[in-house]
């Protein structure tokens, strides 16, 4: 059960901000390649890391960031002897239909920053708006971390609860990532869908078709050579997280430049490359944000839990089609061509009750604050189709 809701506030102490910027100037940045030419082919490139490290002292302005995210009401509850961190963002419209946004690793609640205003106060008044809820996973930022051998089936018990908290008996979903498991349990289990109107993914890691089928588009195809790439070269992070996530957190949690490098480079890797946002000023500012609030709140240690105490990486496409997986709401999803792992509707509709299917080809893993335009409008598409009677959840035989 929930109690003790309380009112919170972003507000890092300006000694704990200086003290980084001293940490920041006394670290020692490579400045030269492991090997010549190496770029990228050996994890994070000299040129990426020096160039955020110069805009991080330079030229990021963490009170800017800050003042940003507390234009959001926060608040803190205790849920199952643990306490919860979350934005609750009331739209001002009558009609508004509450929705909860669930983030991964290496997200946060600042993930959905750029798509809450687009929610909540739509510039057309015919588009449905939302009242959203953005919590903390556990370990997360400003949520405590979780005990010992907890699950994302448990937190969708603990954000059914939160909703409840707040005033919402029913509610649409959405979510990614690590966040993806949480709501597929919210729309999967039979007690918890049921206040569950709609669920929109965009990240779900179903199975492929096939790569010898002889009728694979040439955009399934590169899903294909991606995920690929994929599982073949860029889980050592995975593979730490799930094995020794205490060693990785000592490593990481008093040394800025570290958490920059191992959560940083996350989004350099899973964007649109051709994307001129992701070349931005802007874009650096989402990533150094989320960088900071992974120090100040130090949490590198307990958000890695999630990998440990959860499904692994090779086993989710088996995971997803189980019966007790299989989401009977009416399901969303979109495809980001640059995700880590992009899906197709051919596997999609194996994992849940597919009514709204769109592929998007500009953005990747963290689609909210890489196209946030688009990321809004398919959401608001399917929820506004279930309003209208034009989708509805399964039925059971």
């Amino acid at each position: 059960m929930s109690q003790n809701l309380r009112d919170f506030k972003v507000d890092i102490p300006r000694a704990e901000v200086d003290r980084l910027l001293r940490k920041l100037k006394d670290t020692r940045i490579p400045t030269q390649e492991i090997v010549p030419g190496a770029g990228s082919d050996y994890g994070i490139s000299t040129e990426w890391i020096r160039e955020m490290y110069d805009y991080w002292i330079n030229d990021f302005d963490w009170y800017k960031q800050q003042a940003y995210m507390n234009q959001w009401p926060h608040h803190l509850v205790d849920i199952n002897d643990q306490t919860v961190h979350f934005v609750h963002a009331r739209s001002d419209r009558a009609d508004a239909i509450p929705i909860l946004l669930i983030h991964g690793w290496p997200g946060s609640f600042y993930e959905f920053s750029q798509v809450i205003n687009l929610l909540t106060k739509p510039e057309d008044p015919s588009k449905q708006a939302f009242h959203c809820v953005v919590p903390s996973l556990p370990g997360f930022c400003f949520s405590s971390g979780p005990p010992k051998g907890q699950t994302l089936k448990h937190v969708a018990g603990m954000f059914h609860e939160l909703m409840r908290c707040v005033g919402y008996s029913d509610y649409s979903v959405q979510a990614g990532d690590w966040g993806h498991w949480v709501g597929r349990e919210l729309a999967a289990n039979p007690t918890l869908s049921k206040h569950v109107q709609a669920i929109h993914f965009n990240w779900i890691p179903a199975p492929l078709p096939p790569p010898s089928s002889e009728v694979l588009s040439p955009r399934e195809q590169q899903i294909h050579e991606r995920v690929q790439a994929w599982l073949n070269s860029h889980l050592a992070y995975a593979q730490f997280m799930r094995t020794r996530p205490s060693s990785l957190g000592v490593m990481l949690t008093d040394n800025p430049t570290a958490i920059l490098s191992f959560i940083g480079e996350k989004y350099d890797e899973v964007c649109n490359p051709h994307n001129p946002l992701t070349r931005s000023n802007l874009w650096r500012d989402h990533i150094l944000t989320t960088v900071c609030l992974y120090y100040f709140s130090n949490c590198s240690n307990t958000a890695s839990l999630v990998y440990f105490e959860n499904i692994r990486h090779e086993k989710f496409p088996e995971e997803i089609v189980k019966k007790e997986n299989r989401v009977t709401v009416p399901m969303g999803y979109t495809s980001f061509l640059y995700d880590t792992r992009p899906s197709v509707r051919w596997g999609v509709e194996q994992t849940g009750n597919l009514v709204f299917y769109n592929e998007r080809d500009e953005a990747g893993h963290f689609a909210a604050l890489e196209c946030p335009g688009g990321f809004v409008e398919d959401v608001r598409s399917l929820v506004e189709m279930v309003k209208r009677g034009e989708a509805k959840a399964e039925t059971s035989n």
